[in-house]
């Protein structure tokens, strides 16, 4: 430890790294020797701190999927403060916002993207645990507005919905739509803000559609 740096840097310093590691090589790619490396100190410390390599991955999708579901519970109040009844639009839009600006903030954004892209294609049971642990509480409360607001479809089939949409912004977030593929080269690419309205667009149509 340096001088001057206490004990929640290191940790956030370790996790960092490890954040990296994880994005860049996957979970059976990474591990703690390069970790420890990256992070300028001992496998010993890492496991002192967080224990197994699976500790450290769950700990570090904790920490910043925790900050994503905050923000979403935070943006969803205020918007409720300034319309009890919101569109759909705006309802897709606080969900996905906050996770456009995370991926876009800084390279340990984008690496928690891409690990959390990772672990919603794990069906292993550790996998949903961690999701059910990090995401469940915000997920149903959007549920819960878009129930409300959309009276005419069936609450189950608004979550069922609602993991479409999941299923899709991932897809996008983490730059696997072949746009230019599919487009013939016409288009490459979107910009952030452009990509995010075109999403908010097609996924709320999706939302609203007849049953």
């Amino acid at each position: 430890m340096e001088p001057g740096q206490n004990a929640s840097d290191l940790r956030d310093q370790i996790l960092d790294q490890a954040e990296l590691a994880f994005a860049e090589l996957g979970f059976e790619g990474a591990n703690l020797r390069d970790i420890a490396a990256r992070a300028g100190v001992s496998q010993a410390l890492i496991r002192y701190y967080f224990g197994s390599k699976g500790d450290l991955f769950e700990e570090c999708f904790r920490r910043r999927g925790g900050i994503l579901a905050g923000h979403r519970h935070v943006i969803l109040d205020r918007l409720l403060e300034l319309n009890d009844t919101p569109t759909v639009e705006e309802v897709v839009y606080a969900y996905l916002k906050p996770q456009w600006d995370m991926k876009y903030s800084g390279p340990n954004g984008a690496a928690f993207v891409a690990m959390q892209a990772r672990l919603h294609a794990e069906p292993e049971e550790h996998a949903l645990r961690l999701r059910r642990e990090v995401y469940d509480a915000s997920v149903k409360r959007y549920i819960a507005v878009l129930a409300r607001i959309l009276p005419d479809i069936p609450k189950d089939i608004i979550s069922v919905r609602m993991a479409f949409l999941v299923g899709t912004y991932l897809f996008m977030l983490n730059d696997l739509g072949r746009i230019s593929d599919l487009t013939e080269g016409h288009l490459t690419s979107f910009g952030k803000d452009e990509m995010l309205d075109h999403l908010v667009r097609f996924l709320s149509a999706g939302l609203r559609a007849p049953v």
